[in-house]
């Protein structure tokens, strides 16, 4: 109970100090609304292409774009722990009786928010452009697309705690996201890479839960790609917040 509530606690303290400086929630549907404006119209010839995907064109690429905004929106949110320990913050909360996992799922609660509100705008403007999807399949790509957003934000604030330098935060967040999105088969399905790039990116989770998510917006809810996926980003998120968790108690020592 005590954990539930001091994560209430920094939740809502996080949540008041983005919303007195909106710039990052704003600017973080930048990159998607790009792909989704810019990149997402090439894709219009691909369909019945085999191996692309069935029905509309949008209805391959928007699964693998909610996928990248949960990467892209939580995987920078380290800087914000960095400021915090430059300005005292966090050592202020030593001398507190707060529970130390709260001080990472409460901000992790809050770049789950955010990441929700985002999702939201994005398949709003995706229905727009005539995006049709069940609703259970949207529901379900919600709370496959908010785990990944727990890990990336939960590794960013341990990458944070580790580093403790926005000029080392930035190459090494970079050099890990970048192989992943390509791995994922975020842009174009995976059933068009080379044998053996395929058997590379089997070992990446997020490869299994874009295709999950792209099974969900079919209307597939129950089949063993969307197992694979929940179950592989799951496992993820577990080892994560085991991993996370502990270096935060352990920097509260």
């Amino acid at each position: 109970m005590k954990l539930l509530f001091d994560t209430w606690l920094i939740f809502r303290r996080s949540l008041q100090s983005t919303l007195r400086n909106p710039a990052f929630m704003i600017f973080g549907m930048f990159q998607p609304l790009c792909f989704l404006l810019l990149f997402a119209p090439f894709l219009q010839k691909l369909v019945g292409v085999q191996g692309f995907g069935e029905g509309s064109y949008l209805l391959t690429y928007i699964p693998g774009l909610l996928v990248l905004m949960a990467m892209y929106s939580t995987g920078f949110v380290g800087f914000g722990l960095i400021d915090d320990i430059r300005s005292g913050v966090i050592d202020r909360f030593k001398v507190t009786p707060i529970n130390r996992r709260a001080l990472l799922l409460g901000r992790s609660l809050r770049d789950m928010t955010i990441l929700a509100l985002q999702v939201t705008f994005l398949l709003i403007y995706a229905w727009i452009l005539n995006l049709s999807v069940p609703l259970i399949g949207i529901l379900l790509s919600y709370k496959l697309v908010l785990l990944i957003g727990f890990i990336f934000s939960a590794l960013s604030y341990s990458a944070a705690l580790i580093l403790q330098s926005e000029g080392a935060l930035a190459p090494v967040t970079n050099f890990f996201l970048l192989p992943l999105q390509l791995l994922a088969g975020i842009t174009l399905p995976l059933a068009l890479a080379p044998v053996w790039l395929q058997k590379v990116a089997f070992l990446n989770p997020l490869s299994h839960a874009v295709i999950a998510a792209r099974e969900l917006f079919l209307g597939n809810y129950v089949n063993s790609a969307v197992l694979w996926g929940f179950g592989s980003i799951l496992c993820s998120a577990l080892i994560v917040y085991h991993v996370a968790s502990s270096l935060f108690i352990q920097a509260e020592r």
